[in-house]
């Protein structure tokens, strides 16, 4: 059986910790279904190592992870898109012309990384941000891809906003 592969982009300002962190479990938890990428509109460089911690626990490969900006993904040989994920305050009207074609949607989540605190209240930000991300995605790959449009996924999105 051939299994249509999905492309996600996962957006955020510094891509280094959510959007990572995003990219990393719709890899893991999308059963080959989804291939995930992620960038940001003004990428720190650097992923933080609190993200890389919570990547590390569901195994996935953080060698080749990195902070990139959004503009890698406007280039002729990149894939076209057909999810865009913001996870910051990114006006969906200020997203590069590669959403245009892609169903579009936001999910508000704490950045983690203006936690203040000790060591390990910043490890427990990033863990509880993880896990709200990684129940997401959950719902997100239950979704019926094959009639999935930006008005079904509208109404996906409300309904688990109200559990």
């Amino acid at each position: 059986m051939i299994v249509k592969t999905y492309n996600v982009l996962i957006v955020d300002t510094k891509n280094s910790a959510r959007s990572i962190m995003a990219e990393a479990l719709f890899n893991t938890m999308g059963d080959g279904v989804y291939q995930a990428y992620s960038a940001g509109s003004s990428p720190s460089g650097v992923v933080n190592r609190f993200a890389i911690e919570q990547i590390k626990t569901i195994n996935y490969p953080t060698k080749n992870l990195r902070s990139k900006s959004w503009n890698e993904f406007l280039e002729a040989k990149t894939p076209i898109m057909n999810f865009v994920i913001s996870l910051c305050d990114i006006d969906k009207d200020t997203l590069p012309a590669w959403h245009e074609k892609s169903i579009y949607t936001h999910w508000e989540f704490d950045d983690p990384s203006t936690v203040d605190g000790t060591f390990d209240e910043k490890k427990a930000a990033y863990k509880n941000v993880f896990q709200q991300i990684q129940n997401k995605i959950d719902l997100f790959t239950q979704l019926p891809l094959a009639h999935l449009n930006q008005e079904s996924l509208n109404r996906a999105i409300e309904k688990w906003k109200s559990k």
